[in-house]
């Protein structure tokens, strides 16, 4: 077919559009979505991006297997979860807790505590204060007009001492100076991460002081149970054995109320999915931007699950316990789309949760919650475990 000089133009021109198009939508990075399939198996971040001189010291990543396959990724920066693969329904492992690739797409996310160990204080204290022994202390305000999870330079920004214990079982302590943004007391503490063959991930904290002080530490992993990367988290299945939670003013700190579940939107004591009513009108739905509140657990030893999440694409299921009395819910309303994470697709609103256990928000000017203070002499024990399973 012979073919005239406007024909072979306009057949160029095609062919070049067509081309450019190809070229960027190759370059499209997904956004909130997947970009493995469900049969595809997951990876750990990789370890180069966790080397780095902070502070002096030299930050350092470790892995943990357990005899059935689970697999965990950590660093010392923050004594950070990095990653966590779980085998799904069909046998192929899903990373549920939401990484990053490197210590600085940590440090430049808008929330900079995923996966990290919260202290000396996990969640808020109202306006950055709290009196004990007569004494008034004042702490940073990094959460206007409140402090969070420890200050300016909390837990999660400094690096740890390390000591693998086993292929299982890795230990990380810390020493938070006295006064050290603005807590009282030499506190000694240490976290232990353990995979268990029962496919759980136990922490254990312990703590000590040579002054009273307060101490209420946690762990703040964001988790999507599809896997990281696999979109919203409203269709998660959610169970808690709490008939209270502790409501919230417009600026997230706790009123110093109990108030019942019941014919509420908090009501999670049947199982129902995230998204079923976070979009009620509700004065403190409003104030939390969704949920980020605490949740008064009805029981809280070891043995009893306090909470049961369940993914609804992979049928990952996570049975919580513990022995502290709260468990702070998260659905991830400041999720903001503006990193990417391990994988390659971003951290977008509402792609992952987190289910802090540990004591009740601003407990220090709370008397009526349970009370967070160490004195010397004594020592903080606490532990959680996260079970997984898959139908």
């Amino acid at each position: 077919m012979k073919l005239t000089f406007n024909s072979r133009l306009s057949l160029f021109l095609a062919v070049c559009i067509l081309s450019l198009a190809a070229c960027n939508n190759a370059g499209k990075k997904s956004s909130g979505t997947s970009l493995m399939t469900d049969s595809t198996t997951a990876t750990l971040p990789p370890a180069k991006g966790f080397e780095q001189i902070i502070d002096g010291k030299q930050t350092h990543y470790y892995t943990l297997k357990n005899k059935n396959g689970m697999q965990a990724a950590f660093t010392d920066y923050g004594a950070h979860i990095l990653g966590l693969l779980v085998p799904d329904k069909n046998g192929k492992l899903k990373d549920v807790v939401i990484g990053f690739d490197s210590i600085d797409d940590y440090k430049k996310t808008l929330s900079a505590y995923y996966g990290a160990t919260i202290g000396r204080y996990g969640n808020r204290i109202a306006k950055g204060h709290f009196v004990m022994d007569g004494r008034r202390y004042d702490l940073f305000i990094n959460n206007k007009p409140n402090t969070l999870h420890g200050g300016k330079k909390g837990f999660n920004d400094v690096v740890w001492d390390t000591k693998q214990v086993t292929d299982s079982t890795i230990t990380f302590s810390y020493l938070a100076k006295d006064m050290e943004e603005g807590y009282p007391g030499n506190l000694q503490c240490q976290v232990t991460y353990e995979l268990t063959p029962e496919n759980a991930v136990k922490i254990s904290y312990e703590a000590t002081t040579d002054k009273n002080t307060i101490v209420n530490l946690t762990n703040h992993s964001y988790f999507n149970l599809n896997g990281i990367g696999s979109g919203t988290i409203l269709n998660h299945v959610v169970e808690f054995k709490a008939a209270n939670y502790t409501p919230i003013d417009p600026t997230l700190i706790t009123t110093g109320q109990i108030a019942a579940v019941a014919g509420t939107p908090f009501d999670f004591t049947k199982p129902a999915t995230i998204g079923s009513r976070i979009g009620d009108q509700n004065e403190q739905l409003k104030n939390g931007s969704g949920y980020d509140h605490n949740f008064v657990l009805d029981k809280h030893d070891i043995n009893t699950p306090i909470a049961t999440i369940t993914g609804d694409k992979s049928s990952i299921k996570m049975q919580i316990f513990t022995t502290e009395p709260g468990l702070q819910f998260y659905s991830g309303n400041f999720m903001s789309g503006k990193t990417t994470m391990h994988g390659g697709a971003t951290d977008d609103y509402r792609t992952g949760f987190a289910v802090e256990t540990q004591h009740y928000p601003d407990s220090p000017n709370k008397p009526q919650f349970p009370s967070t203070e160490l004195k010397p002499g004594e020592t903080y024990k606490t532990v959680t475990v996260y079970r997984f399973s898959a139908k």
